[in-house]
């Protein structure tokens, strides 16, 4: 049974009630703690979005709009987000905040199951086959509550941050095997509405153009370009001032979405900041770190398309959005939840399913021994223990060593501690690009859309 299988089971509507049942019953602790705190503490980003729609609406200046207090935060995203924010302002904050929480759930959702499909599929085969549907409805709404409890993922419900939208357009965009808008437009759109998801646009140049370049890459990319260049040249027919001020003051300004030396902040830029070197010498290493990541998260990206496993192309591409941005807080690592499919899924690629294995024996041993590996420790405790570190607050404890003032141990050991989560994203970068060396390729070099 083929992937394809799994995208039957999901047309099969009566098993979703299940799946939203689950995650229902998982996210009530994290919705009701969120969503009844202080209200000046109550997802304080969506307020800056409304903010945002409130001042196109009214006439004001977007950009010198600010929350009220206790907050005080500006707009800080192009002016395409202010006209798509519109209809937030147009609601009450109280259905604000429920709409925006259940969408949160909703991209987590779809994110889950297009990140996790190949596990899916492979689940299908544990079971009997009148069972199968319904196993693959739970295992998905598991896999979304787990994910759901990742710290990024929890800042997302906490804040009513945009993240996982983000990760789920560009996602879908990328590995949904029949689509039926132009592929590359939801790139356009994640990136014309953050910056950040540009970096596909990178990934889609690096693997559409070239030798062994792919043609639908190409098409994605001029897609994707072109809708970009649409929806930012848009908002200056219709608010020409606040995109001007935009592109020419508010951009310019990285003091302006906060501290850059907080600890959320876990881009290299970021980490690099609170070494508090000299500006010039941070610049530097910055820049030169930069490049380095760059070189090797795409070269990494691009073979792993050519080689058939585009869900880790897409994982590493989404982890140098996190890592190049001069600006990255926890919740940008919502592609922490690509990542970890990647990483359980890109092993399952490679192995024929348990029920051929039987077949598999008279053809050939390793072929059986190679499965039997793929399934031991390392296939299960590598995923699990990436999501166990992201998880965990990890850099909140190296806040808290630092502030204890151990001699040696609270300068050093309270740094890294506090850069957890970068340094784990390049950990984590390493291991995907580490399974993208001497995979064997496939026949297609756009698989993963079959």
């Amino acid at each position: 049974m083929g992937t394809g299988e799994v995208a039957v089971a999901g047309r099969r509507w009566w098993t979703w009630p299940l799946v939203l049942l689950i995650i229902g019953v998982a996210a009530v602790p994290l919705v009701s703690y969120w969503l009844t705190n202080p209200a000046d503490q109550r997802l304080v980003d969506l307020d800056v979005y409304r903010t945002g729609g409130e001042s196109v609406l009214l006439g004001l200046p977007v950009y010198d709009v600010i929350t009220p207090a206790p907050q005080l935060l500006p707009f800080t995203y192009p002016p395409i987000a202010a006209l798509l924010a519109t209809p937030l302002a147009a609601m009450s904050w109280p259905v604000a905040q429920w709409v925006w929480t259940l969408g949160v759930l909703a991209c987590l959702t779809v994110t889950v199951w297009y990140s996790f499909r190949e596990l899916l599929a492979r689940a299908e085969h544990l079971v009997r086959p009148r069972r199968r549907v319904w196993a693959v409805a739970v295992l998905c709404g598991v896999l979304t509550v787990a994910c759901m409890y990742l710290m990024p993922i929890r800042d997302q419900v906490r804040f009513g941050q945009v993240d996982i939208l983000l990760v789920m357009l560009c996602l879908v965009d990328c590995v949904a095997r029949r689509p039926w808008w132009p592929r590359g437009m939801l790139i356009g759109l994640a990136t014309a509405v953050k910056l950040t998801p540009g970096v596909f646009l990178i990934y889609l140049l690096i693997t559409g153009f070239g030798k062994d370049g792919v043609p639908e890459q190409r098409k994605t990319f001029f897609m994707a370009a072109f809708t970009t260049a649409l929806l930012t040249v848009l908002p200056f027919l219709v608010i020409p001032h606040d995109a001007a001020d935009f592109w020419f003051s508010a951009l310019l300004d990285s003091d302006r979405v906060g501290s850059n030396t907080s600890t959320t902040n876990q881009s290299i830029r970021g980490m690099l900041l609170r070494l508090y070197l000299p500006g010039w010498i941070t610049s530097v290493l910055w820049l030169a770190l930069l490049a380095v990541v760059a070189w090797y998260g795409f070269r990494h990206a691009r073979r792993a398309l050519l080689e058939g496993d585009r869900m880790t192309a897409v994982a590493l591409t989404g982890l140098l959005a996190v890592l190049l941005s001069p600006v990255a807080w926890i919740h940008h690592l919502a592609w922490m939840v690509v990542a970890l499919a990647a990483l359980a899924g890109s092993r399952l690629r490679a192995a024929p399913p348990p029920e051929s294995a039987g077949a598999a024996t008279s053809a050939g041993a390793p072929t059986v021994g190679l499965w039997n590996r793929l399934r031991g420790p390392a296939w299960f405790w590598v995923p699990v223990g990436a999501w166990i570190y992201y998880v965990l607050p990890i850099p909140w404890w190296g806040v808290s060593l630092r502030a204890a003032e151990i001699p040696v141990l609270s300068p050093v050991a309270g740094r890294i501690v506090q850069d957890a989560f970068g340094l784990g994203a390049i950990g984590v970068m390493w291991l995907l690009a580490r399974r993208t060396s001497g995979a064997p390729a496939t026949t297609g070099r756009t698989s993963g859309l079959r």
